[in-house]
C-alpha cells in the first residue's frame, strides 16, 4: 500500500504540491493565532464560589454556608472533589471537574445546583462564583504610587475600586482585576450608647431608618401650565450630612436625628490584605486576571496599552508601575526556544549537505523540516495545546528524527544513480529514484510510526503530570507522525525534481572515508569479540542502577524568569498592623541588594475568589535587575542564600519559588 502512495504521488505532482502548501499556509496561521504561554497551565478544571457573611465566626459559617453547598455539590455530575475553607466573613468552596470538563459547562451546573440550595442558607447570604479563570491566570501586577504624598491610601483605593479596575476589564481576555491594599472608604456611625438610652431607641431602629433612608421612589406625572412634570422623591444620601439628618424617630413632635445619637464620619473598611512597595510603605495594588486558556502575551499588552490610554487621567503625581509582568518571561523563553530551533536546523542542514555531498539532494530533507514543523500547528491549535516551553520543546525533540526518512530515502537514491554504469536517461532515472523511494519508503514510514508509538504511555498520564507532558509529548508526536506522511508524499516528487546530473558514489566523500576509517574497526572488533562487548555493555548499565537512585528528583526545572517570590508563613493569629510591619522590614531588607530592581509586598489577601491566602501568608514579588548589573560572580542561587540568611525572623518559615510556579 505504501509503495502505492509512493507511485501515485510521483505521477499526481501539482496535486501533492497544491495539497502541501495549502497544509503549510494553514501551519503558518496557526502558528499566529496559538495561545502564548510560559509553561502549560496545569490547574484543575475547577469552579470556586465565594460567599461573604460580614462578622460571622468560621463555625457558624461552616454550618450554615460551607457544609450546605458541599454537600449539594458532592451530586453535581462530572465531579472529582470538593474542597471548601472557611475562615472569618469568608466561605470558599472549590470544586474541582474530571479533566477534559469544559470549564463554561462545569460553572453552568454549579450555578443550578447553587439555586437549589438558596433556600436553606441565611437570608442575607449570597454565594458567587468566582471568574473562570485559575490561580496560574495571575499574569500582570500593577502598583498606585503617589509622587506627590497628596493621595491617602483611601484616595488610591477609590483610584482602583472606581476607575482602574472597570478600564481594564474592558480588555479582551481579562477575567477580573482584583484589588489589594489601602483602605475602602465607609459611611461610619458611631452611636452613644447613653444617648440611645436616654431617647429609648434600640439599635436595630437606627439601623432600619439609615437602611430605608437611602432610597429613591417614583410617582406619576403632573400637567401644569401645559408642562408635563415627573413626581419621583429624592432619597439618596450623597454626604456625610445627608447621612447625620437622616430622622429616626419622633419625641415630643420633634424628630430626632442620627447626629443626635452619635457622630458621623468616614472610615476605612475591614481589611484582609495589605500592599506594600520597595519597603517605602503601604500603597495600592491591582492583580490582573487572565481568562481560562487564552493568549498570556495577548491579554498582557493589551492590558499595558490600556494603562498607557488611563494615564492622562490620572491625578497629578500619581503613576501606574508594574510589579509584576509574566509578558517579559513568555517573550524570552518562546524566542529562546525559536533560536534553538532555528540553531538546530541550521545545524542539521549543514550535517546533511556536508555527509549528502550533493547540495540539491541535501535540500529535499532541508525542505521537509520546516513544512513538518508548520503542518504540526495545525492540530496544535484545535487541541488548544499553547505554545509554550513543553510544547516547543517537544519541536525541538523531534528536529532530528524529521529528515531521517528524507536522508535514509535520498541516499537510497543517489546511490541506485550512482552505481550505474552508463548515465540514465530521464525517464530511467525517474523510474529508479521511484523504485529506490519503494524500497525503503515502507520501512521508513513504518519506523517513524514506532517513534510515535512510543509516546502514547505519555498521554495516558492524569492530573498535574498529564497536563505538563502532554503539550511535549503532542508536538513530538504530530511533527514525527507528519514527517513520515511527507515521507511517502512529498519527498519521492523531490527526489525526482533535484537528484539530476553527476552524482558522485559514496567512496568519493571524503568525510564518509573518514567516518567509515573510524568506524569499521571498531565494528569489526565488536562483532570478533561479542560475548565481552555484551559483558562490557551489561557492566555499564548495572553501574547505571545506583546512580539512578540516587539523583534527586522533581515535578519540574526551576525556571528563572528574571524574578523571585518570596512566601514567608507567620504564625497564626497575627493581627494586621503587626504583619504590616514585618511586610515593610522585609520588602526594605530585600530592596536593599543592588541585584534587586523592584520589591511588590503583599499580607493577606486581595478580593478575588482565586486568593484565599489568610493574614499569615505573605506573598512578596521580587523583580531583579539584567544579569550584567549583578555583582560580579553573582549566582541566582547565592542571591537566593544571601536574601534567606538576612530574612530570619522570629516565627516566619521562608519559601522561595517563581512567581509562575
Amino acid at each position: 500500500m505504501i509503495s502505492r502512495v509512493i507511485e501515485w504521488c510521483a505521477h499526481n505532482r501539482f496535486l501533492v504540491f497544491t495539497g502541501v502548501l495549502l497544509l503549510t499556509l494553514a501551519g503558518i496561521w496557526s502558528m499566529g493565532h496559538i495561545p502564548l504561554d510560559a509553561l502549560p497551565d496545569i490547574s484543575d478544571v475547577q469552579v470556586i464560589i465565594h460567599t461573604n457573611w460580614e462578622g460571622e465566626p468560621p463555625n457558624i459559617i461552616e454550618d450554615q454556608v460551607t457544609y450546605p453547598i458541599v454537600t449539594a455539590l458532592l451530586a453535581a455530575p462530572r465531579v472529582k472533589a470538593v474542597r471548601a475553607q472557611t475562615m472569618f466573613n469568608d466561605s470558599y468552596v472549590f470544586v474541582v471537574f474530571e479533566d477534559g470538563t469544559d470549564i463554561y459547562w462545569a460553572r453552568s451546573r454549579v450555578v443550578e445546583y447553587l439555586q437549589t440550595i438558596a433556600g436553606r442558607l441565611p437570608a442575607n447570604v449570597h454565594p458567587a462564583i468566582g471568574p473562570d479563570a485559575t490561580g496560574a491566570g495571575w499574569v500582570y501586577e500593577y502598583v498606585l504610587v503617589d509622587h506627590s504624598h497628596k493621595q491617602s491610601l483611601a484616595d488610591l483605593r477609590s483610584i482602583q475600586d472606581w476607575q482602574l479596575r472597570y478600564q481594564l476589564a474592558t480588555v479582551p481576555g481579562v477575567a477580573e482585576v482584583a484589588s489589594i491594599g489601602g483602605f475602602v472608604r465607609q459611611y461610619q456611625v458611631q452611636l452613644d450608647p447613653n444617648k440611645l438610652l436616654a431617647y429609648g431607641t434600640p439599635l436595630s431602629t437606627v439601623i432600619d431608618r439609615v437602611k430605608s433612608s437611602t432610597n429613591e421612589v417614583g410617582g406619576r406625572v403632573l400637567e401644569l401650565s401645559g408642562t408635563r412634570y415627573m413626581i419621583r422623591g429624592l432619597g439618596y444620601l450623597k454626604s456625610l450630612d445627608d447621612l447625620a439628618n437622616v430622622p429616626v424617630m419622633a419625641k415630643n413632635g420633634t424628630p430626632v436625628l442620627i447626629k443626635d445619637l452619635g457622630t458621623v464620619s468616614f472610615g476605612p473598611d475591614l481589611r484582609e490584605g495589605v500592599a506594600e512597595w520597595n519597603g517605602e510603605g503601604e500603597t495600592v495594588g491591582g492583580i490582573v486576571v487572565m481568562r481560562y486558556g487564552l493568549n498570556a502575551l495577548n491579554v498582557i499588552n493589551g492590558v499595558k496599552k490600556k494603562l498607557v490610554e488611563i494615564k492622562g487621567s490620572l491625578p497629578p503625581g500619581v503613576e501606574i508601575v508594574s510589579g509584576y509582568d509574566r509578558g517579559g518571561l513568555i517573550s524570552e523563553s518562546i524566542n529562546t526556544l525559536k533560536h534553538s530551533l532555528l540553531e538546530e536546523a541550521v545545524i542539521v542542514s549543514l550535517v546533511i549537505i556536508v555527509f549528502l555531498f550533493h547540495f540539491r539532494s541535501a535540500l529535499i530533507p532541508i525542505l521537509t523540516l520546516p513544512i513538518a514543523l508548520a503542518i504540526s500547528f495545525i492540530p496544535m491549535y484545535y487541541l488548544n495545546v499553547s505554545s509554550n516551553i513543553m510544547s516547543l520543546g517537544g519541536l525541538a525533540l523531534a528536529i532530528g528524527v524529521l529528515v531521517d526518512a528524507a536522508i535514509v530515502m535520498v541516499e537510497n537514491g543517489c546511490r541506485h544513480l550512482s552505481e550505474r554504469p552508463v548515465p540514465a536517461s530521464d525517464r530511467e532515472r525517474v523510474h529508479i529514484l521511484i523504485d529506490a523511494a519503494k524500497q525503503v519508503g515502507p520501512a521508513l514510514f513504518f519506523s517513524l510510526l514506532i517513534i510515535v508509538v512510543s509516546f502514547l504511555p505519555v498521554f495516558l498520564l492524569e492530573a498535574q503530570e498529564g497536563r505538563m507532558f502532554r503539550p511535549l509529548a503532542w508536538t513530538k508526536t504530530l511533527a514525527v507522525g507528519f514527517s513520515s506522511l511527507l515521507a511517502i508524499t512529498l519527498v519521492p516528487i523531490l527526489m525526482v525534481i533535484f537528484i539530476r546530473g553527476k552524482l558522485r558514489p559514496e567512496s568519493a566523500n571524503p568525510i564518509s572515508k573518514v567516518t567509515q576509517a573510524l568506524y569499521l574497526p571498531v565494528l569489526r572488533f565488536c562483532l570478533k569479540y561479542r560475548k565481552t562487548t555484551l559483558l562490557l555493555n551489561l557492566a555499564f548499565l548495572l553501574v547505571t542502577f545506583p546512580l539512578m537512585f540516587r539523583m534527586g528528583s522533581q515535578f519540574m526545572p526551576p525556571l528563572f524568569e528574571g524574578s523571585s517570590l518570596y512566601m514567608p508563613t507567620a504564625l497564626p493569629g497575627i493581627s494586621i498592623t503587626q504583619a504590616s510591619e514585618l511586610l515593610q522590614k522585609q520588602d526594605r531588607i530585600l530592596r536593599s541588594f543592588p541585584e534587586v530592581e523592584t520589591v511588590f509586598g503583599v499580607v493577606g489577601r486581595s478580593d478575588s475568589a482565586t486568593d484565599n491566602a489568610p493574614l499569615d501568608m505573605y506573598d512578596t514579588t521580587v523583580m531583579l535587575k539584567p544579569r550584567e548589573k549583578w555583582r560580579p560572580r553573582m549566582t541566582y542561587e547565592k542571591l537566593i542564600r544571601e536574601m534567606d540568611e538576612k530574612l530570619q525572623f522570629p516565627g516566619l518559615t521562608n519559601t522561595w519559588t517563581m512567581p509562575v510556579q
